[in-house]
């Protein structure tokens, strides 16, 4: 089909009627992202032959025959859109450059750069990626995601229930912060918090070359988010809801009170002096007198089965090519999985209620000067118990099935003495908390073209403050307690007495922290153009920032940087970039530093002798970097450089009679004059691969060199005289790995589109420097050549069997234990790791594994048929350990009856009819083993894992059944999140950070929602 001449817009209108049908006459202006006019922009009318061309003002004109056309905008470059006309006459189009056709816009520190020119280690995500999963805070999102970012949660509690994440995994050990630097907007902020329908980009910068700018706050990797702005287009609405079902993901599991008696009277080694009687057992068992002989799965007792959650939130921007804007409202709120009483007035379960706003605009004051205004926040509930939720789980673990029930019949709450607990009242009757959380950001930018001095030159002024605030209300009471009651009276009823009074009304006690706030200023002068086959990006920055957190002053930094960045022929790139910045946490002379980066790139697939392969390899990048940045959150007392004096040291008494008493002095902490930050020397070197235009690999391979780590010195000779060993810059601790990346899209046909990504990243750091003596350095009980955080404990050999003994002794040349107990057939062997002859704490070393994990690893797809959508993402760790146990009642039967559960796989256990070496648990005893509680490789366990993170269903309605409702999308979906996993570790969800598995446990949940953009 021939279809219609393109005519200017410019042209006579007798032209333009001739090849337009009689209608409505619509008009407009489209524009490119910067609100440059277009020139040439083909407009159409969807299903006709009625075309036009924008003019040299991006101005357009053209016929439509009804309310219901649709005009079709294409430009070479640029994302085809489509605008139904409706009730308007004049549009103000914005197209959006095509990452395909053009080369896509990266974040990057400072500042965009072009794709296809960045050759810093960057790695950005679809915002759509973190909207998944029904939990509150951002950072759960991120593990598995992400090339170079490690990530675990620790736990599910609602409100505590970050994660812990590393960029590229962890290079120090000092008390200070290891965690990346997180801008929102340009400005230093918490990512836990913001909801993800605020952001409209997210990036991670991972080498020194992507965070050398930042100076000393850029050693930990940085992470730029940039919250939704408006565009040139009319307004639109878009809004999601969705509500979730929640359950935890494992629980660890106990035995019930008449299987764990049983065991005990087993464990006996006299039958005379068993515990308990077959009676009592049977009467357990059946459930005769639920009061007398109770029989209380306490983790039950104090959670519930199920819990809910909901989240909602919605977007409203648009814009004219003076005024754009972007206002985002959202709302989360999660219930908790532990109990109530519901015959009090009060509630005591967990409750959460989050609610967050953002307004971004952007105003053309003239042609050339563009002002930003962000103002965004949010305000948090956290509704709970007043008990801590940890010592609640630790008391259900500690007290057995059988010793009390949580309440009686008659009403009357038991313990088991006074120095006992009663989880599920610690949980209930004890009172809640109420805690408020709100924080307020803003931001201020102006920005100024200075295209009439030169094109490509900008500058940009931003000021920004924020606030921080909390309080909290404690209402609290003890209830009244009862002793355990062992019979009743002739009348039936309980015969046991008041063992302490409790109070009759909540008591009240409010607080409210310092908070914090900040205010940051920034001034920049960009410059960004190409010259024929030259293309230059340059940047000079100049910042500062205070932090008031209620300390004894401000923290304050300030800086210059600055960044170079020349391709010549889109082949070869070279980018220089330096911070150049201090902190007042410093001495005069030491405060400021010098932190240059270079990196070079060859994008070989743009050489003339590549074209021969171009139809396949899209794509052939190399690059490398290295640089040197900073840490100045460098743990310890803050402002080390001043020596202190101790007044508070053992003072005398004077007189006749000494009852005259004076306060010594003494030396305190000794200042270290040449105190600095920590240095991190970064080299990376990557490659990345194209092919087919579908699919794209990124691999690169990373070391680390961190120095001037901060630490209390351990060689200092006593002889020196100091009370307390000197501080100093001292620690060195090396860190490599790899991440890479990889995506696939290919389109089978206009209706089946499917899309693949996956992720991996291995990074193990080694210690250099730690200051040990030279009789440690290594051996077994060194530190320096193994990770930070390397495990503790004793190196186990295997079980004792019958033949390691010969008249019930250890057998000579057996090393004799010496760790408080007689040892026996099936309790656990170490090794004699100083070959002294005995077993003791000099035997204890590092025994590998970090509960850190070293890979983290993800990966899933995207299917579109038709209007059905199906996505799913698996998230793994690997190599990655944890030493459980800990407590003297940990192994079943070793609390005596008094103390402690049981797991349900007691059975694995060495016994004399089963004398094997390969069980879980040791030898089981009637008392605490003091050999084998202690922490060993026998209780080092794998906590790897593979979680289905997320699976989601969607459909979307037709786009006639949407517009008769006067919509432009729905979609309908359901979702999984943490349904299950895989894992070698099976008697709790091996991601939490927990010896015992007595820990608020993460959620799985099942999910229902809505999408409506109109």
């Amino acid at each position: 089909m021939a279809s219609a001449p393109l005519v200017p817009a410019t042209a006579a209108p007798a032209l333009m009627l001739q090849q337009q049908q009689k209608g409505i006459k619509v008009s407009g202006t489209v524009v490119d992202g910067e609100n440059s006019p277009l020139i040439g922009v083909s407009v159409t009318v969807k299903g006709s032959k009625d075309a036009a061309i924008t003019d040299i003002d991006g101005h357009f004109y053209i016929s439509v025959p009804s309310k219901n056309s649709v005009l079709v905008f294409n430009y070479l470059g640029f994302k085809q859109q489509e605008v139904r006309v409706g009730s308007d006459i004049n549009f103000n189009i914005q197209l959006k450059e095509d990452a395909v056709a053009t080369d896509e816009v990266v974040v990057v520190g400072y500042g965009n750069q072009k794709k296809l020119s960045v050759i810093g280690s960057i790695q950005t995500l679809d915002p759509g990626k973190l909207q998944v999963g029904s939990s509150r805070s951002l950072s759960n999102n991120l593990a598995g995601q992400l090339a170079g970012v490690i990530a675990y949660q620790p736990s599910g509690e609602p409100g505590y229930d970050n994660s812990q994440f590393w960029i590229r995994g962890i290079s120090s050990f000092n008390t200070g912060n290891n965690n990346p630097l997180v801008l929102v907007d340009g400005v230093e902020r918490s990512l836990n918090d913001i909801d993800p329908a605020e952001i409209e980009s997210f990036s991670v910068l991972k080498d020194a070359s992507a965070s050398a700018m930042y100076g000393v706050r850029g050693a930990n990797g940085v992470i730029i988010i940039n919250t939704k702005r408006g565009t040139v287009a009319k307004p639109s609405v878009d809004f999601r809801f969705e509500q979730s079902i929640t359950k935890p993901t494992k629980l660890p599991e106990f035995i019930g009170a008449a299987e764990y008696m049983s065991l005990l009277n087993n464990l006996c080694s006299d039958p005379s002096k068993r515990l308990f009687t077959k009676d009592q057992i049977l009467k357990t068992y059946y459930g005769y007198d639920k009061d007398l002989y109770p029989d209380v799965n306490w983790i039950d007792a104090i959670t519930n089965d199920y819990a809910s959650s909901l989240r909602g939130n919605m977007t409203v921007s648009g814009g004219s090519n003076i005024l754009r804007y972007s206002l985002t409202a959202s709302v989360y709120h999660e219930n908790g999985i532990m109990s109530v009483d519901e015959s009090l007035p009060y509630d005591t379960g967990s409750k959460l209620t989050r609610f967050n706003m953002r307004a971004n605009v952007d105003l053309d004051l003239t042609k050339t000067t563009l002002l930003r205004f962000n103002v965004g926040g949010y305000l948090q509930n956290l509704r709970k118990s007043k008990s801590s939720t940890d010592d609640v789980f630790f008391h259900a673990f500690e007290t057995p099935p059988f010793v009390h029930p949580a309440i009686y019949s008659d009403g009357t709450i038991p313990i088991a003495s006074a120095n006992r607990y009663n989880p599920w009242a610690e949980s209930t009757q004890n009172g809640y908390y109420r805690g408020t959380r709100s924080k307020l950001e803003s931001l201020f930018q102006l920005e100024q073209n200075l295209k009439m001095i030169t094109p490509g030159l900008k500058f940009k002024a931003t000021f920004a403050f924020d606030t921080y605030n909390e309080n909290f209300v404690t209402r609290g009471k003890a209830p009244t307690y009862y002793s355990v009651a062992k019979s009743r009276d002739d009348e039936g009823n309980l015969i046991h007495s008041v063992l302490s009074y409790g109070s009759e009304f909540l008591d009240h006690s409010s607080n409210a922290n310092y908070g914090n706030n900040s205010t940051y200023l920034e001034f920049s002068l960009g410059y960004n153009r190409t010259f024929g086959k030259h293309a230059i990006d340059a940047l000079a920055l100049y910042n500062q920032r205070s932090y008031d957190d209620g300390g004894i002053q401000p923290k304050r930094s300030q800086g210059i940087a600055g960044r170079l960045s020349y391709t010549f022929d889109r082949r070869y790139v070279g980018e220089f970039n330096f911070g150049y910045n201090g902190s007042e946490n410093f001495a005069k002379g030491h405060r400021f530093g010098f932190f240059p980066s270079l990196a070079l790139g060859w994008i070989v697939s743009e050489e003339k002798f590549m074209s021969r392969w171009s139809s396949w390899l899209t794509l052939l990048k190399l690059k490398g970097s290295m640089g040197l940045v900073g840490n100045d959150n460098i743990g310890g007392r803050r402002f080390a450089y001043v020596t202190t004096i101790n007044t508070g040291a053992s003072g005398y008494n004077w007189g006749y009679s000494g009852d005259y008493y004076r306060q010594g002095i003494s030396e305190g902490e000794v200042g270290v004059s040449n105190l600095t930050w920590e240095k991190s020397l970064k080299s990376n070197v990557g490659i990345e691969l194209g092919l087919w235009n579908e699919l794209n690999v990124q691999v690169d391979y990373f070391f680390e060199h961190r120095t001037d780590i901060f630490m209390q010195r351990k060689t200092i000779p006593t002889q020196t005289g100091f009370l307390n060993n000197p501080w100093a810059n001292f620690g060195i601790v090396d860190n490599q790995g790899i991440d890479a990346s990889m995506t696939w899209n290919h389109r089978f046909s206009s209706k089946l589109n499917v899309a693949l990504r996956a992720n991996f990243t291995y990074a193990k750091n080694k210690i250099k420097e730690y200051d040990e003596p030279e009789s440690v350095k290594g051996t077994y009980r060194s530190i320096t050549g193994r990770s930070v955080g390397t495990l503790w404990g004793y190196q186990a050999e295997r079980l004792y069997t019958d033949d390691d003994f010969e008249g019930g002794k250890l057998k000579a040349g057996i090393p004799t234990p010496n760790l408080g107990a007689t040892v026996r057939p099936g309790d656990i062997k170490y090794r004699d790791m100083n070959d002294d002859g005995v077993i003791d704490a000099s035997d204890q070393g590092y025994i590998g594994g970090t509960s850190t994990p070293r890979i983290v690893y993800g990966f899933g797809a995207n299917v579109q048929y038709r209007n059905f959508d199906l996505s799913f993402f698996f998230q793994g760790t690997g190599d990655v350990h944890r030493v459980i146990g800990g407590t003297q009642y940990f192994i079943p039967g070793s609390g005596q009856g008094v103390l402690g559960n049981v797991y349900t796989n007691y059975t694995d256990c060495w016994t004399e009819d089963n004398p094997s070496q390969d069980v879980f648990w040791p030898r089981l005893s009637e008392s605490t083993n003091p050999n084998n509680n202690v922490a060993s490789t026998w209780w080092k366990k794998d906590m790897s894992f593979l979680r289905l993170k997320s699976i989601e269903v969607g459909y979307s309605l037709p786009k006639s059944v949407s517009r008769a409702i006067h919509a432009n999308d729905v979609r309908f979906f359901a979702s999984g999140n943490n349904l299950f996993y895989f894992s070698k570790f099976k008697l709790w969800d091996p991601e939490l950070d927990t010896g015992d598995g007595l820990k608020y446990p993460s959620m799985r949940s099942v999910m229902l929602g809505f999408e409506v953009k109109f």
